[in-house]
């Protein structure tokens, strides 16, 4: 956890992002390490617990990371969180709340109530179009020859 803070630490004081980093392990080893790239990245998606991730798969060379262990400084946001499922990790420790977070100005609770609403009641404008054309290429999935299941 202490590798984790001190990441969030040095990231932010070289203005990477915000005060957020990340540490994976499995095995004993860390395979990944990761902190707040949002502003130096210019991708609202870098945050710490995907640098991680992204940082853990190149060195396993496996998109899965089975029975790893996540250290982050604070309680993942919703993208993070699903990242970790996606990812297959097994075991989670934060130690900044995600209402420590909202206090200063890092407040994801906007983002949980928007995931629970149903699709046309959710703030982020939305349609569906072009299903059956999507289903056409998604139903090939099932036969592909260079298919690998994830």
């Amino acid at each position: 956890m202490l590798e984790a803070i001190n990441l969030a630490r040095e990231g932010m004081q070289r203005g990477d992002g915000g005060p957020f980093g990340a540490v994976i392990v499995l095995d004993g080893q860390v395979i990944g390490r990761g902190w707040n790239k949002v502003l130096q990245t210019n991708d609202p998606t870098a945050h710490a617990e995907i640098v991680a991730i992204r940082d853990a798969c190149v060195r396993t060379g496996n998109y899965w990371l089975e029975n790893a262990h996540i250290y982050v400084n604070c309680e993942p946001c919703p993208m993070c969180l699903g990242a970790l499922y996606w990812a297959r990790i097994k075991y989670l420790t934060f130690a900044a709340s995600r209402e420590d977070a909202a206090k200063i100005d890092f407040d994801d609770a906007f983002i949980y109530e928007e995931i629970c609403r149903p699709v046309k009641k959710r703030s982020l404008i939305t349609k569906q179009c072009g299903r059956q054309e999507a289903l056409e290429i998604m139903q090939l999935w099932p036969t592909f020859n260079l298919k690998q299941q994830y």
